[in-house]
Parts: C-alpha cells; structure tokens; sequence
C-alpha cells in the first residue's frame, strides 16, 4: 500500500495509466456527441457572462484533469460550431487518458484542441495565457490537497472568467467509504487488477446490512467495468463534501458560489410542503437552503457548481431582459414541453422519488414560443401585452424551467 502524498500520488497516476476513466470507445464520435453538465456552452454563457458571450470570438477554455475527454469533446464541437474563435486546452496527467481524448478528437475532426500531460497543480508554471472558462470535474477530490489544486486553478483563469466544477457530494455516497477503508487494508498492497479481482469478490460477500449494498444512489461497482468498480471503491485517495465544505472551499482560492446545477434539486422547498416551515425556509441564505435540500434528500452523490473569483458572482448569471433569448436545452422541443406542461402541476423524479411540481400559469403557451430564436421582445409583441404584463407571466416560467435545467438566456447582442 502506498503511503505519504508522494506514495499516493504515485497509486492514483498508476490507476489512471491502467484505468482511464470513463472507458471511452473514440469511434463511438461517429455516431453521438456526449453533453451533460457543466460546461455546456450555453450553460457557460447563462452563469458565467451573462448570457452575453459571443464565442465567435477568442475564448480559451481549459479542462483540467480531463480524463477521457467528455467535457474537452464537447466544448471544442460546440465552440467549432459557433465559430473559429475558441480553443479547448486538455491537460490530464495519465497518458493513456489523453490517448483516448486525442483519438476520440481525431475522429471528429476537431483541430480546436491542444494537448498536454501534466497535474493541475503545476499549471501556475506552464506557461498558459488566462483562460476564459475552466472546467474541473471528479478531479479536485482526489488530491492531497484540493485547496491547492483549486488555488492553482484560480491562478490561471481570467479575471472575469468563471469555472465549472464537481466534487463529490457526501450523503449520497453513503457506504463507499467504508468499503474504501476495508478493501485498502485488505487488498491495497496488490497491482490494482489484482485489487479488482479481490474487491468484487468482497463485494459479492456482502451482509445485506451493509450501507453500499443499501444505497440505491450509487452502482457503478454493477456496471461490470473495471475502471468504474476501481473508480469507486479502490481509488487510493478520495473525499467528499457538504454544501457548507463546497462554499468553504472556495473561499480558501478566493473563488465564490455563483449557482448549483441543477438549480431545483438545492431548493428545500420542493420536498418541505408544511406552511410553516416554508416560512422558515424563506428566512435562509442561499447557500443555507441548499444544505437543507441536501439535508433532506439524501441522494446527491456529487455537487455541480458554477464560481466566479470574489466579488464577481453577483450579476454573472443572466437575467431577464426584453433583448435576451430564451434557450431551450438539447432534446426539449418547444412543442413537446406545451403538450407536457398542461393542466396544474409536472412530476419530476429524484433518484426514485416523485415530486408534483406546481406549474406556472400560462406555461405551456409561453414555452411553445422558445424557440431559440425569438427574444423576449418578440414573444411580448407573440403574446400582445406591455413589457411589464409580458415579464409578469414570462418569468415564471423562465425560473420554472431554468430550475429543471433545461432552460438557459443568451442575448441577442452579445458582448
């Protein structure tokens, strides 16, 4: 078993040259483009500038600890569709990775990206211009120090820039860490495919008491993939972190919360109905009913989060305006929502739990009219009223939607 950090540092280069996670085969390119969040483009644009970016433009994005290279194939395809202004830079610190990412960027074509082998802790020295936009998923809570790691990031992104992150989220990860514990003291001296052949018979000698086999949240030791079971049980370093640890974290690089993903899921008030305690709930923080939410379900497995550097959150996401245009997310036709959202209220699923979400009034007119090309200003003159009667019954549903995730504003004169 590896000790100290350079002994751990040393295990978790060596899973990644063995495991490159998540498997990836490159000529699946040819058939699907995988997209998620964060870092979708238009996600980008809503919470980091406004929904004011024009990325015909220059724009650098880094993803930094880019794996096989979901995030970095995502931005360089949909920033070569927008144009011949944005580069993605992968930097990743396991060959065997990057040869993935390359191979999967040579088969669509890209020419956007650049490559490099390296941690992200040595990137204050690498020579990089600022970046515009920086992602950095499943990465920071893996290091010896991801106060580090995030401090290092923060010294390469621009001063208006932002950065899409994801670390592990606590509850929902209820009984990994104790097979963690137990399979490093029994099979960590091995080569890890011995750890995995070893581990998955421990698995499959489970006592129904035990809290992994309990959680109904996490399966990926079920997939049947090694990179994914070795991922999850077997990592030599790994943590995670409660809404207040998150907002913690930032504060030591000087970074700030700027919203979670997807908005909905961190409101309280969609599982606390009693009038009372609704109350109560309106007396809190953001970031105050965020731990409630998480408090009360006991489901995320991971924290999705957009951050700008201090005193530049406030005013970054986009806001409602008569110029902005309403965008729905990939695979939501218009159409298709208007049918959806009739009557009253929508159910929404949360890791098996059903929720009857309250619909806005008039939402299944209005959201027939977001078809990514119309501002505000036209669906008012759509709808015949003034601004103000247009804004009474469009933001609702704007909110509504763009809680769900599934609804972003970029604007019609971007910056």
């Amino acid at each position: 078993m590896e000790t100290g950090r350079k002994g751990r540092d040393r295990a978790v280069r060596r899973q990644y040259e063995e495991f490159p996670y998540p498997p990836r085969d490159p000529q699946e390119e040819k058939k699907r483009l995988i997209t998620g969040s964060p870092s979708h483009m238009n996600e980008v644009n809503h919470y980091i500038f406004g929904g004011g970016r024009d990325f015909s433009k220059p724009f650098r994005a880094l993803v930094a600890g880019g794996g096989t290279g979901d995030a970095a194939i995502m931005m360089a395809q949909q920033l070569a569709d927008r144009g011949t202004g944005g580069t993605v830079t992968y930097v990743d610190l396991s060959t065997a990775s990057r040869k993935v990412v390359e191979e999967r960027a040579r088969v669509r074509g890209l020419t956007n990206m650049e490559f490099h082998t390296g941690s992200l802790l040595d990137l204050p020295t690498m020579g990089f211009a600022p970046f515009d936009y920086i992602d950095c998923c499943g990465v920071l809570h893996h290091l010896e120090s991801p106060e580090e790691g995030l401090k290092a990031l923060e010294a390469v992104l621009a001063e208006d820039g932002g950065m899409g992150l994801m670390v592990y989220a606590t509850l929902g990860r209820n009984g990994v860490y104790p097979v963690q514990n137990a399979l490093r003291t029994l099979v960590g001296d091995e080569a890890p495919g011995k750890q995995v052949a070893l581990a998955r018979k421990f698995v499959d000698g489970l006592p129904k008491t035990n809290w992994l086999l309990r959680n109904p949240f996490v399966g990926d030791h079920k997939l049947g993939d090694d990179a994914a079971f070795y991922d999850l049980l077997l990592h030599p370093r790994d943590r995670s972190y409660l809404v207040p640890e998150v907002i913690e974290l930032l504060g030591t690089a000087g970074m700030e919360l700027v919203s979670f993903i997807e908005p909905v899921r961190y409101d309280p008030a969609v599982f606390i109905r009693d009038p009372e305690l609704q109350k109560r709930l309106k007396t809190l923080t953001p970031v105050e009913k965020a731990a409630v939410a998480e408090n009360v379900t006991g489901s995320l497995k991971t924290h999705l989060f957009y951050v700008k550097k201090q005193g530049r959150a406030d005013g970054a996401t986009a806001r409602i305006a008569p110029h902005m245009i309403p965008v729905l997310k990939d695979g939501n036709p218009p159409e298709v929502l208007a049918r959806a959202f009739k009557g009253k209220s929508f159910k929404v699923g949360f890791d098996g739990e059903e929720v009857m979400l309250p619909l806005p009034d008039h939402i299944s007119r209005i959201v027939a009219l977001f078809d990514g090309n119309r501002t505000l200003a036209d669906i008012q003159t759509e709808l015949s009223l003034n601004w103000e009667a247009c804004r009474k019954q469009v933001a609702p549903v704007i909110r509504f939607l763009n809680g769900l995730n599934i609804l972003w504003l970029r604007s019609s004169r971007p910056d």
